[in-house]
């Protein structure tokens, strides 16, 4: 049985934007992400910002190689005040970690001409599932009215296949978006924050900021980093770990027995070792549709997955069901 049946919106308030703009802003990134923006192609109105080619998921690395953030991050071609045609990228990142980002990358604009800039106060962002293709002509109205519609890779879920969007709306265009409305409010966030625990695809926050390395979650997998593109902040360690095959952790996506909000940053413990933990909870959200259900994305040695089990909080919490990834890892 399918979880929706229409075309559900929703405001995602632990969402939000930055805008990186200026005549140097694509070099400005391409010298700070774990993935190249040089190739990301500038959407116009009525196009939707297609996965990977247009829309792209990338991360930002302290010098350790750690994790301050991930995100998806697209490039539309505006006018400055001189009437000069410039880049401007934005970054859909994690809401709690939106002020400090900006404030750090504006840390490095030094003479480069780029504005970097928190777009909380300016741009909501709302999630738009749309089940087995049907809106096609709804997302080019939307990109037409100066929405950013950038798509995510697709869920598959009991026979259906659950297209995701992530919308970037001016606060002046919120109405256009109350024409779309889900029955159900409640279920349907629900469901969205479940097919993004179901993706695989990791988001960082403020509770698991610098926790990871790259790999640790997963990201050169999903395309999340350019071994090709040159030096970014933790770019050695990075590359090192890739080539050395140093990474024992990986995520991995389960789910736990529980009516019990599991918060993001949990650490979870491995049956044989109970004074360590093995990893930590990366997000959680419940089963739209089955009672004291939990599902989360977790990063874990890889070790722990072979004997015993794998509980939350401490060797005493509930056990991890854990399930396969929606995408082949590349092997470190």
């Amino acid at each position: 049985m399918s979880l929706t049946n229409h075309t559900s919106l929703n405001q995602l308030n632990n969402w939000a934007v930055i805008t990186v703009t200026g005549p140097d802003a694509t070099e400005f990134l391409q010298n700070q992400l774990t993935n190249s923006v040089k190739s990301i192609k500038p959407i116009s109105p009525g196009v939707v910002a297609a996965v990977h080619s247009h829309n792209r998921f990338a991360g930002y690395c302290s010098a350790k190689g750690r994790l301050m953030a991930s995100f998806w991050i697209t490039r539309r071609n505006i006018k400055n005040e001189l009437d000069e045609e410039v880049p401007e990228y934005q970054l859909l990142i994690s809401s709690d970690l939106a002020q400090s980002l900006s404030k750090r990358l504006s840390m490095f604009v030094l003479r480069s001409k780029v504005k970097v800039i928190d777009q909380t106060n300016h741009y909501k962002v709302y999630g738009l599932l749309d089940q087995n293709s049907s809106q096609a002509a709804l997302l080019e109205k939307i990109s037409t009215a100066g929405i950013v519609v950038a798509e995510l890779p697709s869920v598959q879920s009991d026979g259906a296949n659950y297209q995701r969007y992530l919308l970037t709306c001016p606060l002046e265009q919120e109405a256009l978006l109350q024409e779309i409305n889900a029955d159900d409010r409640t279920a349907s966030i629900n469901t969205w924050n479940w097919l993004e625990v179901q993706s695989g695809i990791p988001r960082v926050t403020q509770s698991t900021f610098e926790q990871f390395v790259p790999q640790m979650i997963n990201m050169e997998s999903l395309k999340g980093i350019d071994f090709q593109k040159g030096c970014y902040p933790g770019q050695e360690v990075v590359a090192r770990s890739q080539y050395r095959g140093t990474i024992k952790r990986r995520l991995h996506i389960g789910h736990l027995n529980t009516n019990t909000e599991v918060a993001i940053g949990t650490e979870i413990f491995h049956s044989e070792d109970p004074t360590q933990p093995c990893g930590m909870v990366v997000l959680s959200g419940p089963h739209p549709s089955i009672n004291q259900r939990i599902d989360i994305q977790t990063e874990c040695k890889l070790e722990a997955l072979e004997t015993g089990s794998v509980h939350l909080g401490s060797v005493d919490g509930p056990a991890i069901q854990f399930t396969a990834l929606p995408y082949p890892l590349i092997e470190i």
